[in-house]
């Protein structure tokens, strides 16, 4: 909720009770449309509740927005008390530790950094990805693991959003990296990221679809930080990019959907070699997995 200050109660909030994580998301891309300025997930029991926060002026078009899903149950508004949104926001943002490594952090934690550590300074901001979702910590986690096979790699991030992906890999050793994002805040603030880590010259960026990229481009190693259902459209194009034997780190599934994708990139010539799983603090066990491009077959 940055950008936002307020000295007397000008802000209320929306608690709304939904299924499942997935029914969160949808409900949470609907209501900042419609002028909510922040959220919380909290847990609720087998479900999710989804805290929403708005300006007085705008929570009833919030409130409309999410009964327009037809989903969950939503309670009565209430009032917050007066708090200058503006520094409020910062208080649960720290520096992110991925591995002795490897930590993300935002630019207003001064902590001061271990012996041998390397960082990523991430402006947290519209678009996603600051390093402490699960779903980010994973990918990460999984590229600190692939630190060798990153010397030299040429890196593809698909869905780049605030860019800490595609910047993790060059700062443990990538020679390139190219992220992509539908969201046209995403390359902004990837590229303004970039210049805060001195990475710029190994990162290039576009706003648009992934066969927007050119179809001969190749990659040593690909980063997938998405929903299940953005990423199993791309998957099948996302396994041609791949060179032989290259890696493919996915996150932002849950637990149960890695069948289903197992399946789908096993048909394309990916196999898994490992998984990884983190649980948020409602309960939520999200996994981030390496597969791995099946060597290709030499021409007889």
């Amino acid at each position: 909720m940055s950008g936002h200050s307020a000295s007397t109660s000008a802000y209320q909030s929306l608690a709304v009770r939904l299924r499942d994580v997935e029914e969160a998301e949808r409900v949470l891309a609907e209501a900042l449309e419609a002028g909510a300025v922040g959220a919380e997930q909290r847990e609720a029991g087998e479900g999710v509740t989804l805290v929403l926060y708005a300006p007085r002026s705008e929570i009833a078009a919030v409130a409309a927005a999410c009964r327009a899903l037809g989903t969950g149950a939503l309670e009565p508004p209430a009032d917050l008390d007066a708090v200058d949104w503006s520094e409020a926001w910062k208080a649960g943002l720290r520096a992110v530790e991925i591995s002795p490594r490897l930590r993300v952090r935002p630019p207003f934690d001064a902590s001061p950094l271990p012996a041998g550590q390397q960082e990523l300074v991430i402006e947290p901001g519209q678009a996603f990805g600051t390093g402490g979702h699960e779903s980010t910590r994973l990918a990460l986690a999984w590229l600190d693991a692939l630190r060798p096979a990153l010397d030299g790699a040429r890196v593809l991030d698909a869905g780049v959003g605030s860019g800490v992906l595609a910047l993790a890999a060059l700062r443990l050793g990538a020679r390139w990296a190219l992220g992509f994002d539908l969201d046209p805040l995403a390359a902004p603030a990837a590229r303004a990221n970039a210049r805060a880590n001195g990475l710029t010259r190994s990162l290039s960026l576009f706003t648009g679809p992934l066969e927007a990229l050119d179809p001969a481009a190749r990659f040593d190693g690909i980063a997938a930080n998405l929903l299940r259902r953005e990423l199993e459209p791309l998957l099948p194009i996302l396994a041609t990019r791949l060179q032989s034997e290259a890696w493919f780190v996915i996150a932002g599934l849950l637990v149960d959907e890695l069948p289903g994708i197992e399946l789908l990139a096993r048909a394309e010539g990916l196999r898994l070699e490992a998984v990884k799983s983190m649980r948020d603090a409602s309960g939520v066990e999200w996994i981030g997995a390496l597969m791995r491009r099946a060597p290709r077959r030499a021409a007889r």
